[in-house]
């Protein structure tokens, strides 16, 4: 789509007045080796998906304890109500703060995310019914949902072009370790000879809210994007930050003074969220399309596995209520692997190949799976096992969706896209999963659940195809190279492409 001076104007702004800057930054971050550096963005940064894991797995954990007349006394649809309310108050963090992210700076999103995180998990260790209980979980939402935007565009901003895939794909997966942690800390909170059970889920979320206090002060130490900062005009921060990075690494195999590509940035302003839907529908519509089917596939496989599988041990298997963290430990290991194992391949095998692949074998042994289960033919041991397969397949799969709207849209507006990306998806296969699953659960009639898990097992084959028609060869190009940015349009427009 080849916009004139008058239609750029009215899309964008009048912003095409502003002397354009010519910097070496993109190009600089990317051939950068391996440090300190990046291992503290992917510490202090990644923490956010253990977090979520952490809560998604403790709700799962403790959801069969959560019914107990002596702790909140939730029915299984109250439970499934809760946990739509964590994932809606998310989409709506992450619509808000995506906003904010790409308008005030990574930097100062992520630490205002994570501090509403810690006053909403620390709210659910005080709550006392249905619906304080839902309220603050929807503001614990709100505070994870409001930090994939700000983080996520801050990693791929900051790590190099040739490690991206990987590192995004390995930091989303992640998520499995606070699954893990959420899963061995149940078992032991749950062990009533410790802590009694009516108070045990209330310890279990107050230490989430101690984590997150102590990832704030490790966010002290990480920068604001150089990336966003040129595109505010604040290129002297944005060349301070690189210059003191490059200071403390080895020198890169071209050496410091190899020439390198320039892009020219005209720094814009402010985009109104309706300016940049109109880009994503208009510019980058198959892209989007593309993305959004990633997103509401996993999201809705995801969803409908995880916030309801403690009562689908309980209430099918027969597992005692204080030993579901068993079966769901092993779960969150498989899961963790399997993004680990899978990531450098994004890299090197492909995006388009590796995301398609494991969309599709996802697809294919959740039907199998689904089938034994209808059969009668699994135990809660097997069972476990056969959703461990499923997920080292699932978990790459999911990760790669987050990397892939985070890397095809412009620098301008990257955070929002992702917002908005994980804002519909979730909505359409987040929120409605657990209402829906709890729900078949409720009824008591397996085939009803079965047929569930099979319409999950279709959206991820659906995906695959999808991926293998959409996807994009990102892998190994820079982030200005997938997607220009908007202001290169400008450019353009006036005849100065460098």
């Amino acid at each position: 789509m080849q916009l004139s001076r008058h239609q750029g104007e009215k899309l964008y702004g009048n912003k095409t007045h502003s002397r354009p800057i010519e910097t070496d930054i993109p190009a600089r971050l990317d051939r950068l080796p391996w440090s300190r550096f990046h291992m503290l963005i992917v510490v202090a940064l990644g923490i956010t998906w253990i977090l979520d894991g952490l809560e998604v797995t403790v709700i799962g954990s403790l959801a069969p304890s959560l019914q107990r007349g002596d702790t909140l006394g939730l029915s299984a649809d109250g439970i499934g109500f809760a946990s739509s309310t964590y994932v809606a108050g998310a989409v709506l963090g992450a619509l808000i703060f995506g906003w904010m992210t790409d308008q005030l700076g990574r930097k100062q999103i992520f630490f205002l995310t994570l501090a509403l995180y810690v006053v909403g998990v620390s709210a659910s260790a005080f709550s006392w019914n249905l619906t304080s209980f839902a309220i603050a979980r929807f503001v614990t939402g709100m505070g994870i949902g409001g930090e994939y935007s700000a983080i996520n565009s801050a990693i791929d901003e900051l790590v190099p072009a040739r490690l991206r895939g990987r590192v995004d794909v390995m930091v989303n997966g992640t998520f499995w370790a606070g699954a893990a942690f959420g899963a061995l800390g149940s078992v032991w909170l749950l062990n009533s000879a410790i802590i009694p059970v009516w108070l045990a889920w209330r310890v279990a979320f107050a230490l989430g809210a101690l984590l997150g206090v102590a990832v704030l002060f490790l966010r002290s130490f990480v920068p604001e994007s150089p990336r966003w900062l040129m595109t505010h005009r604040r290129v002297k921060e944005a060349d301070a930050i690189v210059s003191h990075v490059e200071s403390h690494c080895t020198e890169p195999s071209g050496g410091w003074e190899s020439p390198l590509p320039k892009v020219l940035i005209y720094p814009a302003g402010v985009f109104s969220p309706t300016d940049m839907i109109k880009i994503m529908v208009q510019r980058y519509r198959t892209r989007s399309l593309y993305v959004l089917v990633l997103m509401i596939s996993q999201a809705f496989l995801y969803n409908a596995v995880f916030f309801t599988y403690g009562m689908v041990l309980t209430k099918y298997h027969g597992v005692p209520p204080t030993e579901v963290g068993w079966y769901i430990l092993p779960l969150a290991v498989g899961n963790l692997c399997g993004p680990l194992v899978l990531a450098r391949w994004f890299d090197t095998w492909g995006r388009r190949r590796m995301i398609g692949l494991s969309y599709a074998i996802s697809g294919i042994l959740m039907i199998a799976v689904a089938y034994a289960m209808g059969t009668h033919a699994l135990t809660a041991a097997t069972q476990t096992l056969s959703w461990c397969g499923i997920f080292f397949f699932a978990s790459a799969a999911a990760s790669s969706a987050y990397l892939t709207a985070s890397e095809l849209f412009p620098l301008e507006m990257r955070a929002f896209a992702i917002a908005v990306f994980y804002a519909v998806g979730t909505l359409f296969g987040g929120v409605a999963a657990p209402v829906i699953f709890g729900h078949l659960i409720g009824t008591g009639r397996l085939s009803l659940l079965v047929m569930g898990y099979v319409v999950a097992a279709i959206l991820m084959l659906v995906a695959s195809m999808v991926a293998w028609i959409w996807g994009v060869d990102a892998e190994n190009r820079s982030l200005e190279e997938v997607a220009p940015p908007l202001s290169e349009y400008y450019a353009k427009e006036e005849g100065r492409v460098i």
